[in-house]
């Protein structure tokens, strides 16, 4: 009986040590996101939540894992054996899935302050890239850190597991037990296996725990604090796995196609491209003007001056704004440059974690590409990393680009990290491309992805910021290469015949964050810049990524069949736009912002100024509109891709 207390002793003290270890993580991750609280989010009241909630969630994990040792133990105590290698088993099983629970909660830290979400299913898409992404790490400070911390705390926790078993070990002892003794080895077993199975379970009621049980006060930060990694990454890949988890499901298809139809105005019948799909006829002739377009990288509208940023990172911007047709209410469809890639070219919404670019099966997509390829346009797509990243290459050439350019087209020398090269030298590269492509005489259109705004941030030597931290810096280098470009290629023969597009792939994590979904991930800049053929002005309309195509082919005065979720902002007004992240629905209008989680059965409705939120509101009717807005345009989109692969609609149908 003895030993069987002192086996359980190693293994409870183990089980607690794992639960300390957690904590220690949860303060590293509060110590970083300190500076963004207020001082009443800082108090005692306001954070001891966060960590009990915390704790509540990691014994969930730590049952998971305390469960086959518990259960070994107890079988192996009712035959009276305490033999040394099942216990040099039972350490060795306790550090290797502890040690990656370290490694999740170590990654997390530097994961969570840049998307600010804890890491979830979608990461596994990077695998496929593995180069890349273990480049990324490598090449980011912060990444690196990250590693250190993962390694120091499993050398630790084997350091101290390794001395329990050793205390264990030089008590044990194989002295026979009888009826009575494995009675109450039974009994007590039998209710530790039923505790550790409860804590798994999380809570009394119908349904086990989830990640909505953190959230407890209106502070993003807070609520988040409580979940731990590791149980988000399980809780949604188990829900990644399972077959109704594959696609969103948020209406009926048919009721989602119907609303969409109604919402955009569709009175045409084009059966065999989509139900959405309609035609566009110019009233003018078309200008022929040529396109550049400029994704920039993780530029949030709030790090420019003209959207309240005093820190001046973006002199260059903020003064094409003075000069451009500027949306001032404009949102990117997603919170990754995939999302971006398929919602600005082909006028597609980001449908949540989904990357639309990948799969074995692509399917063709009317957009600006295929459109401006028809009316005679040459087609160009510059990046700076590998071409295979995210599927690109594939995508993009079977959905109209002529030439792609990527860090296979460059000397390597020149390649900085694992995203490639640097964005002055993508913008040299590209003008002597279109400066040669120009004397053909035909138009081009050409999109340019920006990527040093991107960790690992890498600040050219010979650039002089005042900002003190790579992060900002980072944003006065990319501002700074495109003004270099646009000087240079205003020297070009073709700049007087040519139309600019800048337009921020995403934002990123500025300021205080207000929310769920805070909107500087997802509020970027929309500039189109033509001198001499666009008078420059604001524009206060609500509008997105989905939109920037069809506004582009007015200002061009070309026909076309529009299939996407677009219109032209400069004709139509919507009357609100939406997008997403991996895990929530936002949608918003001038004074309300809608957010839907629909995982977690939860959703918010807050007030906003000027693109920034102000706080819980409760308008049930304008609720109920924008969330069937926003569900039936993502359940359409889903709808149509997936009869796009299978066949049904065509989608796009070469001229």
């Amino acid at each position: 009986m003895k030993s069987y207390l002192q086996s359980l002793r190693y293994l409870v003290s183990t089980h607690l040590l794992g639960l300390l270890f957690f904590t220690v993580f949860r303060c590293i991750l509060f110590i970083q996101g300190y500076a963004g609280l207020d001082a009443a989010s800082r108090s005692l009241r306001m954070v001891f939540p966060a960590f009990v909630r915390g704790i509540w969630m990691d014994n969930v994990i730590a049952c998971y894992i305390f469960l086959i040792p518990l259960t070994v133990c107890s079988v192996s105590a009712l035959f009276n054996y305490y033999g040394k290698r099942l216990y040099q088993g039972i350490y060795l099983f306790f550090a290797i899935f502890y040690s990656i629970a370290w490694m999740i909660s170590a990654a997390d830290i530097p994961y969570f302050n840049y998307f600010f979400k804890h890491i979830n299913a979608s990461v596994f898409n990077w695998f496929g890239y593995w180069k890349t992404t273990a480049g990324m790490m490598l090449g980011e400070r912060s990444y690196l850190l990250a590693v250190l911390l993962a390694v120091g705390a499993i050398l630790l926790f084997c350091r101290l597991t390794h001395r329990l078993l050793r205390q264990l070990l030089n008590g044990l002892s194989c002295q026979p037990s009888n009826w009575r003794e494995k009675a109450v080895i039974f009994l007590c077993s039998a209710l530790l296996i039923g505790g550790c199975l409860f804590g798994i379970r999380g809570r009394i009621g119908y349904n086990p725990i989830k990640v909505s049980a953190a959230y407890y006060c209106n502070n993003t930060f807070l609520n988040q604090l409580g979940i731990p990694p590791t149980f988000n990454l399980l809780r949604s890949s188990l829900e990644a796995s399972k077959s109704e988890y594959k696609g969103i499901d948020l209406m009926n298809d048919e009721e989602a196609v119907q609303s969409v139809r109604e919402l955009l105005h569709i009175t045409d019948t084009l059966p065999d491209i989509s139900p959405i799909a309609r035609q566009v006829t110019a009233t003018a002739e078309p200008t022929r003007q040529n396109v550049v377009l400029v994704l920039m990288e993780s530029m949030s509208a709030k790090l420019m001056e003209r959207y309240g940023n005093h820190a001046h990172l973006t002199p260059t911007l903020d003064s094409l704004a003075q000069v451009s047709l500027c949306f001032d209410r404009f949102f990117s469809a997603g919170t990754h440059t995939n999302h971006a890639i398929h919602s600005v070219l082909y006028s597609y919404p980001a449908l949540m974690q989904r990357n639309s670019m990948k799969g074995a099966v692509i399917p063709f997509y009317a957009g600006l590409p295929t459109i401006l390829q028809d009316n005679g346009y040459e087609t160009l797509f510059f990046m700076t990393h590998e071409s295979q990243y995210d599927n690109m290459n594939g995508f993009l050439r079977t959905n109209g680009f002529n030439r792609i350019y990527a860090q296979e087209n460059y000397p390597r020398e020149k390649v900085v990290n694992s995203f490639g090269v640097q964005d002055d030298f993508l913008y040299d590269y590209a003008l002597n491309v279109l400066n040669g492509t120009a004397k053909d005489e035909k138009p081009f259109f050409c999109v340019l992805l920006s990527i040093s705004n991107h960790p690992p941030y890498v600040v050219p030597e010979h650039f002089k910021a005042h900002s003190s931290t790579d992060e900002m810096r980072i944003v006065e280098f990319a501002d700074y290469a495109l003004g270099e470009f646009m000087k240079k290629a205003a020297a070009a023969s073709w700049f007087s015949n040519t139309l600019f597009v800048f337009v921020g792939d995403h934002g990123k994590k500025v300021g205080e964050l207000r929310s769920d979904m805070p909107l500087s991930y997802n509020h970027v800049p929309c500039l189109f810049y033509s001198p001499g053929n666009i008078e420059p002005q604001p524009i206060g309309a609500l509008g997105g990524q989905i939109d920037l195509a069809p506004t582009l082919l007015g200002l061009l005065n070309i026909s076309y069949i529009n299939n996407g979720f677009g219109i032209n902002l400069l004709q139509e007004s919507r009357p609100y736009i939406f997008f997403t992240s991996d895990d929530a629905i936002g949608c918003l209008n001038e004074e309300l912002f809608y957010i839907n989680k629909p995982k977690g059965q939860q959703e918010w409705l807050l007030q906003i100024d000027n693109c920034e939120e102000n706080g819980p509101t409760e308008q049930t009717e304008a609720q109920v509109q924008m969330k069937n807005y926003a569900f039936s345009m993502l359940q359409t989109a889903q709808y149509l891709m997936k009869n796009e692969l299978t066949g049904k609609f065509k989608g796009y149908i070469p001229q």
